[in-house]
C-alpha cells in the first residue's frame, strides 16, 4: 500500500532463509488457460477498455508477475533499447531483470498516457490515482468469464514454449526471471541471454496475436479483430 519503502523486512529468499530454519514447501498452483486458447482469449482482452486490461495484456507479453507491471515506472522503460529494466527491489529473487519488448509490448507503452511528472511516473494507474490493485486484473478476468489467475499466464507462456518451440530451457527460465536453484551453474552463469530472450518475446508475441485463420493480427486492429 506504499506505507513504507526499501526492502521488505519479512522477505524469505536471501534474507530470513539465512536466519531461519527451512520452511515446509506447499505446491501452490495458479490456474491458467491452455496456451491453445490463449490467441482468442488475446483477441477478447484487447477490444477491452481500461488500464487494467492493459496491464493484463502487458504482463502476458511479458511473462512477468502482475505485481512487477503494476508497479512498473516510465524511468523503467528504455525506449531506444526497447527493453523494461525492472530494479532488483521490485523483483522476487532480488535482481535487477532486462525484459526485451516486442512491437506489440511497444504499442501498448506508446499508446498509454505519458505522465512522468508525477511522483511514481507508474505506467498503469488505477481509476482514482495510485497503483492498480492486483484485484484490478482479477476483475478484468471476471468480467470475461475466464477462471484463471493473472499469474497463471506464467504457466501459460511456459507450456507454449515447451511444447510448440525450440527454444532452450534456460532462456525461457531467465525469461521468467526464475532462480538458477543449481549453486554452481548460479555461480558461473553471467549473462542474461537477453538477445535469444528478445526472440522468444517476439515469438511469443506473434502466437498471442494470431486469430482463428492463423494470420498475425497488426496490434493496431486491435478493435476489429
Amino acid at each position: 500500500r506504499g506505507f513504507r519503502e526499501g526492502d521488505n523486512p519479512a522477505r524469505w529468499r536471501g534474507h530470513l532463509d539465512k536466519l531461519l530454519a527451512p520452511r515446509k514447501k506447499r505446491q501452490k498452483h495458479h490456474a491458467a488457460l491452455d496456451f491453445k486458447q490463449l490467441p482468442a482469449f488475446m483477441t477478447d482482452l484487447r477490444k477491452r477498455d481500461g488500464f487494467a486490461a492493459r496491464a493484463l495484456e502487458f504482463a502476458i507479453l511479458t511473462a512477468a508477475r502482475s505485481g512487477e507491471v503494476r508497479g512498473a515506472s516510465w524511468t523503467e522503460i528504455d525506449f531506444d533499447e526497447r527493453l523494461w529494466i525492472v530494479p532488483g527491489r521490485r523483483m522476487k529473487a532480488g535482481k535487477e531483470h532486462r525484459v526485451p519488448l516486442s512491437d506489440s509490448a511497444m504499442s501498448i507503452l506508446n499508446a498509454m498516457p505519458r505522465e512522468e511528472d508525477k511522483p511514481d511516473g507508474l505506467i498503469f494507474t488505477s481509476p482514482n490515482g495510485g497503483k492498480l490493485s492486483d484485484m484490478a486484473l482479477g476483475a478484468v478476468l471476471t468480467r470475461m468469464d475466464v477462471a484463471v489467475t493473472a499469474h497463471g499466464f506464467r504457466s501459460t507462456f511456459r507450456d507454449w514454449a515447451a511444447e510448440r518451440t525450440s527454444h532452450q530451457p534456460d532462456v525461457v527460465e531467465m525469461a521468467l526471471a526464475h532462480t538458477i536453484r543449481n549453486q554452481v551453474e548460479a555461480a558461473y552463469r553471467r549473462g542474461d541471454l537477453l538477445e535469444k530472450r528478445r526472440q522468444l518475446m517476439n515469438d511469443w508475441a506473434n502466437y498471442c496475436s494470431v486469430n482463428k485463420c492463423g494470420r498475425v493480427i497488426n496490434i493496431h486492429e486491435r478493435v476489429s479483430a
